[in-house]
């Protein structure tokens, strides 16, 4: 078969061959198009005259295939199928329903808060696909200005030169300690009833937040021990080597350890938010994810998260 031009076999009349061929009739097809039964009779012609072989034969007002039609019927039907999940996969990228999720994020946020939230986030995106990674700030902030990931979550950071970042949610850091510690009867913790325990101090920006609450109150702080991870203090807490202030979400991912969590005071706020590259055509499921965890973040109460 010989084709004159390679564009002549449109989809539109591959469509109306397929419709008139599963309905049977020309009204049938109209009525499944949504167009005129001239307009199913007219396509079937123009269609007749690109392919040069009669599709259906004509007795009286029925119209009955031919087996070229039969035989032609078995090389369209697989391009409709394709259509079919083109249109599916359409349907659920506008509805941010798949897709793939690229997203680095440091510790606290991703072994606290945010697996909770994604797995909620996925239920009904079964197509979805997620690349997740858990970096250190630097790594994090460099990976999403690279474009190897699509957003960055991150704790403490409000601004950045070369990104454009989101605040998420804000709370304020929390005591953690062993149980049976001396200070676990206490409401709420200051820098004042610390003094004399033994500190864990943390290495990052928070660890920096944290020694400036303690300044401002006048209180030492004279860690014996130090880690650089939120996370990392918790479990050195939970085997009774000293106190800790850490965030929340890093309190949270250890609940289930042999700690326990009281208030910091003076309030010591801490930001979380979300780092994207400046300009970016995210997709509509990275767009859709990062309301949800803003949403889910503003929800949590201080008691849900120690």
């Amino acid at each position: 078969m010989k084709i004159t031009r390679k564009n002549d076999l449109s989809l539109r009349l591959l469509e109306i061959f397929e419709a008139l061929m599963r309905c049977q009739t020309t009204v049938g097809a109209a009525e499944d198009l949504g167009i005129s039964q001239p307009a199913v009779s007219n396509g079937i012609s123009t269609l007749e005259k690109q392919l040069g072989f009669p599709l259906f034969e004509r007795t009286g007002r029925k119209l009955q295939p031919t087996e070229d039609a039969r035989l032609f019927l078995a090389e369209v039907e697989p391009l409709f199928s394709i259509l079919r999940n083109i249109e599916t996969e359409a349907r659920e990228l506008r509805a941010a329903k798949s897709g793939r999720l690229r997203l680095s994020t440091t510790p606290p946020l991703g072994h606290g808060a945010l697996p909770s939230i994604l797995s909620a986030f996925l239920e009904d995106r079964p197509n979805a696909t997620v690349r997740y990674s858990v970096r250190r700030l630097e790594t994090v902030l460099q990976n999403v200005k690279m474009g190897i990931v699509d957003m960055g979550f991150v704790l403490g950071l409000r601004t950045h030169l070369d990104l454009d970042v989101i605040e998420l949610a804000e709370q304020n850091m929390v005591c953690v300690l062993p149980n049976g510690h001396p200070l676990e009867s206490l409401p709420v913790v200051s820098p004042q009833d610390l003094a004399g325990s033994r500190l864990i101090g943390l290495e990052s920006h928070i660890g920096t937040t944290i020694r400036h609450a303690f300044e401002e109150t006048g209180a030492p702080f004279d860690a014996k021990v130090e880690a650089r991870y939120c996370h990392t203090a918790c479990i050195l807490a939970a085997q009774g080597i000293g106190a800790a202030v850490v965030d929340p979400y890093s309190a949270l991912f250890a609940s289930n350890l042999n700690i326990v969590t009281r208030p910091f005071v003076p309030e010591t706020k801490i930001v979380a938010s979300v780092a994207v590259r400046r300009g970016a055509n995210m997709p509509r499921i990275a767009i859709d994810f990062i309301e949800n965890v803003k949403r889910e973040l503003a929800r949590k109460t201080p008691s849900d998260l120690m």
